[in-house]
């Protein structure tokens, strides 16, 4: 069967909202509602405070000195922009695929394809180094605590010189576990290490301004406009993951009030955090203290305070820290391709759930299988550089996305609406390609190989496999019906 103008859609044909959504009923293929707002706000802030505030505090400091307070704020205003769209996209088209649906809704298949072939490379990607930190992490916490250390035979990748990363397997093999129990438990356990990295985060902050002095904020912007700007395109990457939380809108309770407090939510409670932590931080050491040193924080205790005995402390707090990131954006990363499979645009099969739990078992065992060997073998130094250039991706194409979707579904009800579009949207993409124009130049050339191999796959795989192409051609409707947005 053809579209209504008598042709099969094309490539940029777009999915009709009410067909996303009515499709997340079908048996066998939709997910268990099982989240509410406290989870899904845990969610963000467990994607977002990790390695970041605990490594990153130190980078901007020796860029922009004491103004990286200013950064930490300019940074977070950078990502308000693009969570403002990801709230108005995630509480209207309420199913899983974040950025990738949303895509797929407004400007057509082959660009949600690109979407979701590149957060399929950032997810992935990402949790494999997340948990080489970890590995790393633990290490740490386990010399700091207890005067002992995991061999490096064992405890390192062959790029570092060792066999293999097994605290990496591990911590990528259990969470995949966790995620194939279900997500209300993954949620839970979520929730209770977001509670415990907050409280360390809380700690260093009470007994920073217990010794606080002002002696280390002069002269505040050593390096003017320059550094606070340099320091904020650093320290922005420590803000990232509040766009997982856009993942979990299919399991979401009540999507059209959860999804948008939970997203802008988690952004506003990190960046009080941030910048709490960046003045205590700075009321108890200087900007050269902190700057070479991998664990800024316990320096600044150390150093400033003379409390020796608050590494281990940290140390554990980091670990507990990376851990939620790894859960929240591997959770992601299962339910975009997730999403993607459901749309035909890779196997379907792959897309049942699991009746017992309400997940995506299999596909959740399978890329747990995959990130674990990767995490373990695989050089990760230069490949989680495209972690930056694909989540910057992401921003642009869904800031994109709601003006888009604005001109083409005026009446489309909208639980939530980003205030002033298009002149904050256009401020998100703004910020996103000026980020994305500062990385390196071999950043974009793997990143556009990753694409191209990306695009083969669809023309040879994806494209005539497509539910909008197979169901247009038995005969029944098809999805790309979208009031006149069909190629």
């Amino acid at each position: 069967m053809t579209t209504s103008s008598g042709r099969r859609p094309g490539i940029f044909a777009v999915r009709d909202v009410r067909s996303l959504i009515t499709e997340t009923a079908e048996e066998g293929h939709g997910l268990k509602k099982a989240v509410g707002s406290l989870h899904l706000t845990a969610m963000g802030v467990g994607a977002i405070i990790g390695t970041g505030i605990f490594v990153v505090i130190g980078e901007g400091a020796g860029v922009a000195g004491p103004a990286v307070i200013l950064s930490f704020v300019l940074a977070a205003v950078a990502c308000a922009f693009s969570a403002l769209s990801y709230a108005e996209l995630a509480s209207s088209i309420p199913v899983s695929g974040s950025a990738y649906t949303y895509t797929y809704a407004t400007l057509g298949e082959l660009v949600a394809w690109i979407i979701g072939w590149d957060l399929i490379l950032e997810y992935g990607v990402s949790v494999a180094g997340i948990a080489v930190g970890w590995g790393g992490n633990l290490n740490a916490f386990l010399d700091a605590a207890f005067g002992v250390s995991l061999p490096d035979a064992i405890a390192t990748s062959p790029e570092d010189g060792g066999i293999f990363n097994l605290p990496a397997v591990f911590i990528v093999l259990a969470i995949t576990a966790l995620l194939v129990r279900g997500v209300s438990e993954s949620a839970r356990v979520n929730l209770i290490m977001v509670a415990v990295k907050l409280l360390v985060l809380t700690f260093f902050i009470v007994v920073a301004l217990f010794n606080f002095g002002t002696g280390n904020f002069q002269p505040f912007a050593p390096s003017g406009v320059d550094g606070v700007t340099s320091a904020a395109a650093i320290i922005f990457f420590a803000y990232i993951g509040f766009d997982a939380v856009s993942t979990g809108s299919e399991e979401a309770r009540n999507p059209a009030k959860d999804l948008p407090l939970a997203i802008i939510g988690s952004l506003l409670i990190c960046t009080l955090f941030y910048v709490l932590t960046a003045v205590g931080a700075l009321g108890i050491a200087s900007p050269d203290q902190m700057k070479d040193s991998d664990a800024p924080l316990a320096a600044a205790l150390d150093e400033g305070a003379g409390i020796t005995w608050a590494a281990g402390i940290l140390s554990f707090g980091a670990v507990v820290a990376i851990t939620s990131v790894v859960l929240v954006i591997m959770y992601g990363q299962t339910r975009i391709f997730f999403a993607m499979c459901r749309d035909g645009l890779l196997p379907q099969r792959l897309a049942t759930v699991n009746q017992r739990y309400g997940t995506p078992a299999r596909l959740t065992i399978g890329l747990g299988v995959l990130i674990a060997i990767l995490a373990a073998l695989v050089p990760l130094s230069e490949i989680v550089k495209l972690v930056n250039i694909g989540t910057l991706f992401a921003f642009v194409l869904v800031n994109i996305g709601v003006i888009v979707l604005r001109r083409t579904r005026p009446d489309m009800p909208r639980p939530y609406r980003v205030p002033w579009s298009p002149v904050l949207p256009i401020l998100g993409v703004a910020f996103a390609v000026y980020l994305m124009s500062d990385l390196p130049l071999d950043t974009w050339i793997r990143f556009g190989v990753w694409l191209v191999l990306g695009l083969a796959i669809y023309l040879l795989y994806g494209y005539k496999n497509s539910r909008l192409r197979t169901e247009a051609g038995s005969g029944t409707p098809g999805w790309a019906r979208d009031e006149g947005h069909q190629s």
